[in-house]
Parts: structure tokens; C-alpha cells; sequence
């Protein structure tokens, strides 16, 4: 793989466009000073790839509700009937995820690795920070597969149209508004969230921002802030957080819901995607699919392999073991209690010093958009943002 050494983003310009969280804990900088090179073929593969994959993880969680495997999945039971509700209307249109995907570049076979369905971050990075990096060091910034905020601004618009043509949106579109939320005092979250509403505004929507604390939800009335009523709630909080820590709104939200009083951004059935045991359920549906690995809720005998929790985030609680079953590396975490999903060991692509690099595929009705994490064999909280550019 080619890197090209690059002159950084100052902390200055960085912070001046939003983005504060340009330093890790350690000093150094979050975003790396090399670009990695990929060729236009590369690009292409992704883009097939996150395309195929997203059409299969519909299947797989057609399959998951027809059967009744939310358990198997962990998918908190206070949150079924919220599911099977968004999924079988068509007015809860999924916003945007990001796959997450090792190998494509240098001949590497393209493999999944998860689907950040919910709430995946590494947005803003994504879409503005490689290609301000581009810009500034004098290169082409349209050299990137990286179409982010213009397939955001298209998919806002598919809301109101539901349909793949977003022509008819000013016809059709009623003044509905969106109000987005975080929560105060994490400024990452903030940030993506407030990105995600510019995106909205461009599209044409009235929007509005409050943190989670400050908004009104009414099982009748549906959601408000500063007694305004919003017809659509975009929280980037991950649904499995508010279904164990807030019960409560959870119930809210289900009602809010079957009584049609407001859409709920991304959809409750992103988490039939965002749970890494649908993994097994695509495993099974598909056999031996070039773009999967082997996934099992039981270790793979004789094969090296990953255990990563079901609703796990940041590689936290994830362990690699080898072919004998002996535990080889794991990270520490929250998630100790979690169910565990076995997938097969898949090496990713990488650089002289031994550095892993995972793409991230963003997916907003179609792939739209390309960026890279480098890291250990388990990319953790403290991976590196890498940028690409197309030779």
C-alpha cells in the first residue's frame, strides 16, 4: 500500500471549522498526516460492496422479525415491538450508517467486518477534514470517493418522497420539522449531529438542535421543544442505551411511534443491524459469500478468530484467538456482560510498520462515501483517522 506524507491540518483551522477532538489522550494528533493512495478500481469495489451487503442485511433482518430472533440477537425485549413497528412502515427511512470493512486495497479481498447501522460517528472526518487535507496540501479534492453530505442532503429529502427520484420534495414537502438532538457535554457527538442537521437544512427542512435533556417527549402529543411540536427526532444515542438506561422513554418512544405523532432518525430497526449477532444470521443466509467471514455464537473450532460483543463499541471487550482456542489479545470494556459473537480471524491491510487500516464505507440509501482507521489488530477508541485519495 502506498502512503503519501502530507502536511497536517492545524489545530487553528481544525478547530475554527468545529472539530475539537483533533488530539488524543496521548498528545498526538487523531487524524494522520499520510493519505492513503487507492486506485479508481478500488473505489469502485467498495462502492458494489456496501451496496450488496446493505440489500443482504435487509434479508437478514426480514428473516430475524419472521422468525422471532430478537433474543438470539440481544436485542432488549422493550424494544420489539418498537422494531417490527418502524420496519413494516416505510415512513422510517433509514438516514445513513457506515460499514465497517477490512482488505480492498492491493488485491485484498473486501470482507465485513460490522455494520455501524445506528449511530456511527467519524462523519465530520469523512466528509470535510480529508478533504480540507486534500485541498490544503495542493492536491485534487474531488480525488475521493467521498460524496457524504450530498447523499445526506438527497437522503433527507427521501423522508418526505420515500422514493428514489427526490424531484418531487419541494411539491410534497409541508413545512414537517426536524429537531436534533445530543447529549450536552460531549462535543463529538455534538458536532456529527449538528452536521447531519446542516445536511437537513440544505435539503429544505425547518430544523431545529436541543440536547436530549432539554426536549419534552408526550406519549399523545409526540416530541417538543420550547413548546414546539417536531415531526421527526434525529438522537445520537444508540437505541440499546435508551432501551437499558432510560426504560421509560423507551415506552414513550413506542407509543410516540404507533400513534404516529413523530419518525425517529435513524429508525429503531437499525439495531437489527447494529447487533453484531445478525453476523451469524447473514453467515447462514449466505454460506461462503465472498464478502463475509464465517460468524458463529459458538467458537469456530480450529480457526483463528475474533469474540466481540453483540451491542459492543470501539473494540471494547473484543478478543482475538488462535487456531488452538488460546486467547492471543483482548481489550478491556463495558460490554463483559454482553453475548458474544464468534467471527473468523481476517487480517487487514497493512503498512511497513505493521499498522492495520479498516475502511469505513458510509451508506446513505446508496455507498456514497470512504475513510480509514489505522490501528492495532483491534481498532480501539484511540484508532487514527486516515484519509484516501484516488491515483
Amino acid at each position: 500500500m502506498f502512503l503519501k506524507k502530507v502536511t497536517p491540518l492545524t489545530k487553528q483551522y481544525l478547530e475554527e471549522i468545529g472539530f475539537e477532538w483533533h488530539t488524543d489522550a496521548d498528545k498526538t494528533n487523531y487524524v494522520s498526516d499520510e493519505i492513503l493512495e487507492i486506485s479508481q478500481d478500488d473505489a469502485k469495489a467498495y462502492y458494489d460492496a456496501a451496496n450488496e451487503l446493505y440489500d443482504m442485511f435487509v434479508a437478514a433482518a426480514q428473516h430475524v422479525i419472521d422468525n422471532n430472533l430478537f433474543h438470539e440477537l440481544g436485542i432488549p425485549f422493550n424494544l420489539v415491538d418498537l422494531i417490527k413497528d418502524s420496519w413494516e412502515n416505510d415512513v422510517h427511512w433509514h438516514l445513513y450508517g457506515r460499514f465497517d470493512l477490512a482488505g480492498g486495497v492491493d488485491g485484498k479481498p473486501i470482507k465485513l467486518i460490522e455494520f455501524n447501522a445506528d449511530t456511527p460517528t467519524s462523519v465530520f472526518e469523512t466528509a470535510i477534514v480529508q478533504w480540507a487535507l486534500l485541498k490544503q496540501n495542493g492536491m485534487d479534492e474531488n480525488s475521493q470517493f467521498n460524496d457524504l453530505f450530498d447523499a445526506l442532503v438527497e437522503n433527507f429529502k427521501r423522508l418526505i418522497t420515500l422514493d428514489d427520484s427526490t424531484q418531487d420534495f419541494e411539491k410534497l414537502y409541508n413545512g414537517w420539522k426536524i429537531l436534533f438532538s445530543s447529549i450536552a457535554g460531549n462535543k463529538e457527538d455534538e458536532t456529527t449531529t449538528r452536521f447531519l442537521q446542516a445536511a437537513a437544512n440544505e435539503a429544505g427542512f425547518n430544523t431545529e438542535f436541543a440536547y436530549v435533556d432539554e426536549v419534552v417527549f408526550s406519549d399523545e402529543d409526540g416530541i417538543f421543544y420550547n413548546d414546539e411540536n417536531y415531526e421527526f427526532w434525529f438522537k445520537l444515542i444508540p437505541w440499546e442505551q435508551i432501551a437499558v438506561d432510560e426504560g421509560e422513554l423507551a415506552m414513550i418512544l413506542k407509543n410516540i411511534i404507533q400513534n404516529q405523532r413523530a419518525i425517529i432518525l435513524n429508525p429503531a430497526y437499525t439495531l437489527l443491524f447494529q447487533s453484531k449477532g445478525i453476523l451469524k444470521v447473514l453467515w447462514d443466509l449466505y454460506p461462503d459469500h465472498p464478502l463475509l467471514l464465517e460468524s458463529s455464537y459458538e467458537p469456530l473450532i480450529g480457526k483463528k478468530m475474533v469474540k466481540k460483543p453483540f451491542l459492543g463499541r470501539e473494540g471494547a471487550n473484543v478478543a482475538i484467538y488462535d487456531e488452538n482456542g488460546k486467547k492471543i489479545l483482548e481489550e478491556d470494556g463495558e460490554y463483559a456482560n454482553n453475548k458474544f459473537l464468534y467471527q473468523e480471524f481476517y487480517e487487514f491491510n497493512k503498512d511497513k510498520a505493521g499498522n492495520s487500516y479498516q475502511a469505513g464505507v458510509f451508506f446513505a440509501y446508496e455507498a456514497c462515501a470512504l475513510g480509514y482507521r489505522k490501528g492495532g489488530e483491534i481498532l480501539g477508541n484511540f484508532a487514527k483517522f486516515v484519509a484516501h485519495y484516488i491515483r
